[in-house]
């Protein structure tokens, strides 16, 4: 057996180190042979005797100095002595009454007593704190230093006791509990520590097995047998019970290995459900704090790096892997910065080819000099195409009512296309256009105030039949005319160019709005479009019969483009100016019309639509729903045409 000497160097070195490491407390009451100690042989008597090695000095029992010293380490159950007592209250609040000082002898005796405390022989025999104070009691009954004395002999002791209660060393708290029985004024101490052995021997067992539960890797898994539990149960037991509280923590550590092992694997479902109940466990522990910051790096990190390659794949082209990578960076991240606007972009992609709703561009052609007309992106959306059953003015061709959807974005034209645009389409493509080839146009006759047939009249002429500026609409054209130069826009830039439908110009002139016109229900408050309007006259003064009461623009034929205000859209001369051939064909009602916004062609057919106002049309003929049909071969001075680009 080991000598008392023995015993005493291995008690202070363990109070020294304070023991710092749970683990070390844990793996030596369980598995002692580690420490090659056999169980049977742990020091016995162990307060009797409490001196440190000769090579460590004494502690002093005097206070603490500063709270932060007191407050440091670890669990106070597992604090040195000298903490756990400066922790606990050691003003002794039953002192005698001292009625005259301290004989020599008395003194002599507190002085060696003070020495065999500072010494840590607290009881035991005859020159041990507890027998010198209890001594100097039986020689002067009202010695007040002696009775502190034998106080903080039992703090002492009972802070010991708790130590070993802590990392459940029963053997040494019976030795501790039978000194303490000895020590005057104890028994309230001891009835306390006789409760919590109790309690100690309930929970040893279910310690033992949660260690070896959590050795084995059953930290929280499976149900009912679990490390886990088991520590809970010890809580409920003893709820400060410093080894169920370490084990919880390494069973916590257990979860957030879990955590970080999932993200190894980049599954953060995994990761988050393993913090989750990792945060159950410990919601406040260092830990747990560390490992979900790691976690949340290494998430950023890799959304980011998902996000860079998205935006590569968006780059260069690749939809359907830009949509990819970025879900699985918000399945991530749904926070990520950034991916709002990756989203923004993604579907200008998809929608409209990178381009964004309003914006306004121009292709430059390929082959030779010269560019598109100005084209303005269209975005998507629905809309009711045709004329409510009440609107005032509507024909039979502009119902039933029905909804259609834009579900692709496209760029139409800014304004109708000019007569200097069409001039360079005809001279660097050699087209001769109908008015060439068949022979003239209808044009207004300012006499008579009527359309006339004028053989002479073609597409370099203005409504009347004269030389037109180059900034006007070309008119006197046919939709043959206006499908070549859609056509040979497609052949220079290399981009699809074509007649709008008929739903995407009723869809671009409404421009959001549901009333009778874009701008309103009735006459303009102000110069929206190139109208009839009821205060313009004639070159000869003539009035028009049938006209926007009010309503003065200055011009009496067509204006040049962008003279007035654009729709909401950007689109200027939707609804006023020239009216404008489109894709479809003429149809007398819109059943078994489109609905997805294309046009209703059928193949052969000679008669197609013209939509939009022109300068020379009524107030009914200017609503937003009003169509008409025209032969594919007219040429008028009041039509004329613009394009839509695909995107």
């Amino acid at each position: 057996m080991p000598s008392k000497e023995t015993v005493r160097r291995q008690r202070a070195l363990g109070g020294g180190l304070g023991v710092v490491v749970l683990g070390l407390a844990l793996v030596y009451h369980f598995f002692p042979r580690v420490f090659h100690v056999e169980p049977s042989l742990t020091a016995a008597h162990r307060a009797m005797n409490l001196a440190p090695t000769p090579s460590v000095a004494p502690t002093p029992v005097a206070p603490v100095q500063g709270a932060g010293e007191v407050d440091a380490g670890p669990p106070v159950t597992l604090a040195p002595t000298e903490v756990i007592v400066a922790r606990m209250s050691n003003k002794n609040t039953n002192l005698p009454q001292q009625l005259s000082a301290d004989t020599p002898e008395v003194e002599a005796l507190l002085t060696r007593a003070d020495k065999a405390l500072h010494a840590g022989q607290l009881a035991g025999d005859e020159g041990s704190a507890a027998a010198l104070f209890e001594q100097a009691l039986k020689l002067k009954a009202d010695s007040r230093r002696a009775a502190q004395g034998l106080f903080e002999v039992r703090a002492r002791l009972v802070a010991e006791i708790n130590q070993d209660l802590a990392v459940g060393d029963a053997d040494s708290v019976t030795d501790l509990l039978d000194t303490l029985k000895k020590i005057p004024d104890s028994n309230d101490d001891v009835s306390q520590v006789q409760t919590k052995l109790k309690t100690l021997g309930q929970v040893r067992p279910l310690l033992a097995k949660a260690a070896t539960l959590l050795q084995q890797g059953h930290a929280d898994q499976p149900a009912g047998d679990n490390a886990l539990e088991l520590y809970r149960q010890v809580q409920q037991l003893d709820p400060e019970n410093a080894v169920a509280a370490q084990g919880i923590l390494q069973v916590q550590r257990a979860m957030l290995d879990r955590a970080l092992a999932a993200v190894a694997q980049n599954d953060f479902k995994s990761a988050d459900q393993a913090l989750g109940e990792a945060t159950q466990v410990a919601p406040d522990s260092p830990a747990l704090s560390d490992v979900r910051t790691r976690v949340d790096n290494m998430r950023q990190a890799r959304a980011s790096g998902l996000l860079g390659q998205a935006r590569s794949a968006l780059d260069s082209g690749n939809l359907a892997l830009a949509q990819q990578l970025a879900d699985q960076a918000k399945a991530i991240s749904p926070d990520l910065a950034g991916l709002s606007e990756f989203g923004d972009r993604l579907t200008n992609a998809r929608l409209y080819a990178s381009y964004k709703p309003g914006q306004v561009f121009t292709d430059r052609f390929l082959d030779i000099p010269g560019q598109a007309p100005s084209m303005v992106v269209v975005p998507t959306g629905s809309f009711r195409m045709g004329a409510p059953d009440n609107e005032e003015g509507h024909q039979d061709a502009e119902i039933p009512q029905h909804d259609v959807t834009i579900a692709k974005g496209f760029a139409m034209a800014r304004t109708a296309i000019t007569v200097g645009q069409f001039r360079e389409f005809v001279k660097a493509s050699g087209y001769q256009p109908d008015s060439s080839k068949l022979g003239g146009a209808s044009v207004y006759d300012e006499g008579t105030g009527t359309m006339r047939d004028d053989p002479n009249a073609g597409w370099q002429d203005d409504y009347v039949g004269k030389s037109a500026d180059g900034r006007l609409p070309v008119v006197n054209i046919s939709w043959a005319d206006a499908k070549a130069y859609a056509d040979w826009l497609s052949q220079r830039t290399g981009k699809t160019y074509r007649l709008p439908s008929e739903a995407e110009f009723e869809y671009a002139l409404r421009a959001g709005t549901t009333t009778r016109y874009w701008w309103g229900d009735g006459a303009p408050s102000r110069k929206v479009e190139n109208l009839t309007g009821g205060s313009d006259r004639s070159p000869s003064g003539r009035r028009w019969s049938n006209a926007f009461a009010g309503y003065r623009d200055g011009f009496w034929g067509p204006a040049p483009v962008m003279s007035f205000s654009p729709n909401p859209f950007g689109l200027y001369d939707m609804g006023g100016n020239v009216s404008e051939w489109v894709q479809d064909c003429w149809h007398d009602s819109y059943l078994r019309a489109p609905r997805d916004g294309g046009a209703w062609v059928n193949p052969g057919c000679s008669v197609r639509v013209v939509r939009g106002g022109s300068w020379g049309s009524s107030p009914d003929q200017v609503r937003s729903s009003y169509r008409q049909g025209a032969d594919a071969s007219v040429r008028s001075g009041r039509v004329g045409f613009r394009v839509l680009r695909e995107l």
